[in-house]
């Protein structure tokens, strides 16, 4: 298995990038390719102590860097040299399985439909980031790559976050729904009314278990295994729920600390309380799937650190060997409409 990293997209790069793959190579024993400027990597393995490059890691050149106030829309083709631009060519051409980066997410997704190219069907590419719930998680999708949608885009959603959801999460028969503000089918927008119509009929068919309309705080609640929205929406409900996750940990903390009581409670619920931070921790999980794109792509958030690097091309170890493309693939004429633009 061989996973290319975008050394120079995130706040924390090249370093976390170059100590992520560090741990990665000798944990799960896989070959990494990490794209960027040479010397500057080269100095990250120097600070770690590293003489030479370590084994199953090597490096390929890209001196352009893709900056977070580059337009998204124009950067891959005005920076063809980019690190980003440079491991999505070498991902196209067969050079690795799948490819993490932890830039931009606007040029990752414009890079990733222009050079890696979406599956043949698959009208839009979505981000499927998976959150804890009440119950064993739930994959969101989309997340924000794609503002505008149709009922179509929605469909397709759903059955791409039910597939990764099976062979990635292990849900033996994951439960879809649809995001609305109610659980009556007459609810919502045109886009939602349309969407409704379109996943009742393949979950009639067999085709995924559709649940229905589900309520933002039934999915918290674990009403689904999968809640399909358009990127607006879900890119809302997402920034909602971390706000509220920080709020109530902060929260937690100060409960905790407010006396010498509270702080000797706190020591003998010390492993839970922990338990439920890393439940929370987004490091642990390391990035959002792009579903619909040709080869595994990971983007990893942009604050990531070298555990959540790690993180990241374990999700990308997983994805590759885990058959959802070629899944979707399998089964695109189930989830197409006749007609319209590809």
């Amino acid at each position: 298995m061989r996973i290319i990293v975008d050394a120079m997209g995130g706040d924390n790069a090249p370093m976390a990038a170059v100590e992520g793959a560090v741990m990665a190579a000798r944990e799960f024993d896989t070959r990494i390719i990490l794209t960027g400027r040479v010397e500057e990597i080269l100095k990250c393995f120097e600070a770690l102590g590293e003489k030479e490059l370590p084994r199953g890691i090597e490096i390929a050149d890209a001196p352009e860097v893709v900056e977070m106030e580059d337009d998204p829309a124009s950067v891959i083709r005005t920076k063809p040299d980019s690190s980003m631009a440079v491991g999505l060519k070498m991902l196209r051409d067969g050079a690795a399985d799948a490819m993490v980066s932890a830039g931009s997410t606007g040029a990752l997704l414009s890079g990733a439909t222009l050079i890696t190219k979406r599956i043949r069907g698959i009208r839009r590419a979505a981000l499927a980031p998976f959150l804890p719930n009440k119950g064993d998680g739930v994959l969101l999708i989309d997340c924000g790559a794609n503002a505008e949608c149709n009922p179509e885009y929605l469909l397709q959603f759903a059955f791409m976050g039910s597939y990764y959801a099976k062979t990635m999460l292990g849900f033996e028969s994951p439960s879809v729904g649809l995001l609305n503000i109610g659980a009556e089918e007459t609810k919502g927008t045109e886009l939602q009314r349309g969407s409704y119509a379109l996943l009742r009929a393949a979950g009639d068919a067999g085709r995924i278990n559709f649940v229905g309309n589900v309520e933002a705080r039934e999915v918290m609640l674990g009403a689904c295994d999968v809640i399909v929205t358009d990127g607006f929406s879900g890119n809302i409900f997402l920034k909602g729920m971390e706000g509220v996750g920080m709020f109530i940990m902060s929260e937690v903390k100060n409960v905790f600390m407010k006396s010498k009581k509270t702080k000797i409670a706190a020591a003998m619920v010390k492993d839970e309380l922990s338990a439920l931070k890393k439940k929370m921790d987004p490091s642990e999980i390391g990035g959002t799937a792009l579903l619909g794109i040709s080869k595994p792509v990971i983007k990893a958030h942009g604050s990531s650190d070298a555990y959540a690097i790690r993180s990241a091309i374990m999700q990308a170890i997983n994805t590759a060997k885990s058959g959802v493309t070629a899944l979707i693939e399998e089964n695109i004429g189930y989830m197409r409409l006749s007609g319209g633009e590809e």
